[in-house]
């Protein structure tokens, strides 16, 4: 009889003799130990693990030398993982995995899914895997120069030891944290305050939280090579009154972009904001600047009235913007040897009106992040303010593109946008190449354009230099540099334009 056809029975007997309880009694014991005995028969039948212990087990790793870029000191790095597989068929146990150093470690591991130090006994079954995570934090030294920081993740498996070597470049820097706050949000930190020339050297990179501000009738320059890195949302503002000062070279230009350095980072638009610069007295200038991965490259605005200075952008690179690269409002800006590229709105947005001498440049956009149905290059006499539903207007008294190239992945990618009666609009290409299905027969627009491909070298990558076979190699004017106040002889890398005339469009003169 089964044990549950016998406990049924046994549940049917509500009362009885004292020898039917008896026998009740006598029944649910033998009952309790046929349960035991077929307990112990599926315990003893139960497959025992069946671990590989022999000293030959070697684990392997997805790699064995984890490498961290600069992180800043005091700043976590990205977080990192490898794989870590028992290739047997059997499963294994690992007597330890630990971080060499311990607790003292910079660096910090999570174990698949268990954060640790060290942890004992860890089982991967045959053919299968566990993911090991790391990250780092760098302490400050107080020293200028980067720092290495090494240790390694031990694995100890059948008294056999195996390591994965870890190791992180580290970086103090000069941190610039917001103590003021502008409206309901804005916060920020003045950096040049008024009536101060206050100089950035190139010592130690500058890593800011906020926003930078340099106030009415300060001057910021910045030495060539400075390091500038906004952390998320943060940025820099020139406001109205003030000048910033950008002294790059070309063995050493004044980079500007976020505070992630890993590889994941290094070309990811959207990470910090914008440079805002707005109107003031003396010229605002970048030479031998990069500026990438924010949401706006540079904003020039002007908020109430033209002072008379002008933004001077000289061999500038501007590119990976989730938003603009150049976005202006009733400004004035003079550009030379300037590439402006891969951006998702627009790559030059110029509204409002303004005075506008763009010469030499590459306006190149191969913006693959998102669909982008906006043209890279837009001219406007008016601005319609989305926040405010108030529509802005200005006189366009020149918009100028002498030697240079538009072109992107867009069917159109140039639009003069003019609002009826909101004020003068005068803009001209001369000698251009441009992406575009707008006529280029009229004089007063368009002299000597065109619309043939330029045959970039790689303009996924932001490669705009030109590559064998491009049509804008020889077909620039000498009389586009020569009437220029910029000096454009030499071309972004430093190639004379002069020795084999005509000069090739765009930033890059082409070199075979």
């Amino acid at each position: 009889m089964m044990p549950q056809t016998i406990f049924l029975q046994f549940c049917r007997i509500n009362q009885g003799t004292k020898t039917q309880k008896r026998s009740m009694r006598i029944l649910k014991s033998r009952n309790l130990l046929f349960i035991l005995i077929i307990i112990g028969v599926f315990a003893s039948c139960k497959k025992k693990d069946n671990f590989n212990t022999s000293t030959d087990v070697k684990l392997s790793f997805s790699t064995d030398n984890m490498l961290f870029d600069t992180v800043f000191s005091t700043i976590g790095s990205t977080t990192k993982y490898f794989v870590v597989k028992n290739t047997d068929s059997k499963k294994i146990k690992i007597s330890s995995i630990s971080l060499a150093t311990g607790n003292a470690s910079n660096f910090r591991m999570n174990i698949d899914g268990t954060p640790a130090v060290s942890l004992n006994d860890v089982e991967i079954a045959g053919n299968d895997s566990i993911y090991i995570f790391v990250k780092v934090t760098v302490d400050p030294q107080n020293s200028n120069s980067p720092m290495v920081v090494k240790d390694s993740i031990i694995f100890q498996i059948n008294g056999n030891e195996q390591d994965v070597k870890l190791t992180a470049w580290g970086q103090d820097a000069h941190y610039i944290v917001a103590d003021k706050v502008y409206g309901s949000s804005l916060k920020y930190k003045i950096v040049a305050g008024e009536n101060e020339n206050i100089t950035w050297p190139n010592d130690k990179p500058y890593l800011i939280y906020g926003y930078a501000v340099v106030d009415s009738t300060a001057t910021l320059n910045i030495d060539a090579g400075a390091r500038i890195h906004f952390y998320n949302a943060s940025g820099m503002w020139i406001y109205k009154g003030g000048n910033i000062k950008v002294n790059g070279t070309m063995a050493d230009p004044v980079t500007f972009q976020g505070s992630r350095l890993d590889a994941d980072y290094k070309e990811l638009p959207g990470q910090w904001d914008r440079i805002w610069i707005n109107e003031g007295s003396k010229d605002n200038v970048f030479n031998y600047a990069i500026i990438k991965n924010g949401f706006i490259g540079i904003q020039a605005e002007t908020m109430q009235q033209s002072m008379g200075n002008q933004l001077t952008l000289t061999n500038t690179i501007i590119e990976n913007m989730s938003g603009m690269g150049v976005f202006t409002k009733f400004y004035k800006i003079q550009a030379g040897n300037c590439v402006i590229g891969n951006c998702g709105v627009y790559a030059v947005c110029l509204t409002t009106g303004g005075d506008y001498d763009f010469r030499h440049c590459s306006i190149g956009n191969n913006w693959s992040y998102s669909t982008r149905n906006t043209p890279s290059l837009v001219i406007a006499n008016y601005y319609d303010d989305y926040y405010s539903g108030v529509t802005y207007t200005g006189d366009l008294d020149k918009a100028y593109f002498g030697n240079c190239i538009v072109w992107g992945m867009q069917s159109e990618e140039v639009l003069p946008d003019s609002l009826a009666g909101a004020g003068l609009f005068n803009y001209k290409f001369e000698n251009c190449i441009l992406k575009t299905e707008l006529s280029l027969t009229d004089p007063a627009h368009f002299v000597n354009c065109h619309v043939n491909d330029p045959l970039f070298k790689d303009a996924s990558n932001n490669d705009y230099r030109l590559s064998p076979g491009s049509y804008a190699i020889d077909i620039g004017t000498m009389s586009v540099i020569n009437t220029s106040t910029l000096s454009l002889i030499t071309d972004i890398l430093g190639n004379n334009r002069a020795v084999n005339p005509p000069p090739d469009l765009g930033a890059y003169d082409y070199v075979p």
